[in-house]
């Protein structure tokens, strides 16, 4: 299990929910060390994976939007997973409908999608798959209040996320 000091919890949650949220990401990675790979996956629970995914796909779109995010590796770890779903239960329905409208291109595109392509054909697939522009934009659009019901999610069910240990 992961373990996580509550002094830190709590000293992330004062930061804002980016870092409150980062803090258990970070943890994460570390036992992971550093990536997420077939080998390391059953160190995490099934919670645990969906906030390292939602990391993934926060910090993607934010860069380079969905074609960066599946040509980085992470198209199969967000959408062949749970993820949309477990979203949808934390409260984050938008989200969730993002991941699954996602998917449906990422699904009937994958091969192409995921295969090693020069500067030029990575770039020439942002004009090929403008069917993710609108859900990028929807994405950024809904971004802030989505993250804040998770991080509301995450603090309300802390044990799920990891073990919080608590000083004496």
């Amino acid at each position: 299990m992961i373990q996580i000091q509550e002094k830190k919890i709590v000293e992330a949650a004062e930061k804002g929910m980016d870092e409150f949220l980062k803090l258990f990401t970070d943890a994460y990675l570390e036992v992971l060390g550093g990536d997420i790979t077939a080998d390391n996956m059953d160190r995490l629970n099934g919670y645990q994976h969906t906030l390292l995914a939602l990391r993934f796909f926060t910090e993607e779109i934010n860069v380079g939007g969905f074609v960066q995010l599946i040509q980085n590796g992470y198209g199969g770890y967000i959408f062949n997973n749970p993820v949309a779903k477990a979203l949808r239960l934390m409260g984050a329905k938008g989200l969730s409908k993002i991941l699954y409208k996602g998917k449906e291109i990422y699904d009937a595109h994958s091969e192409e999608l995921e295969k090693d392509a020069t500067e030029e054909e990575f770039m020439a697939m942002y004009e090929k798959f403008e069917q993710f522009d609108e859900l990028e934009e929807k994405f950024f659009y809904i971004e802030e209040e989505e993250i804040a019901i998770i991080a509301h999610y995450v603090d309300e069910n802390l044990e799920d996320f990891a073990e919080v240990l608590k000083e004496h």
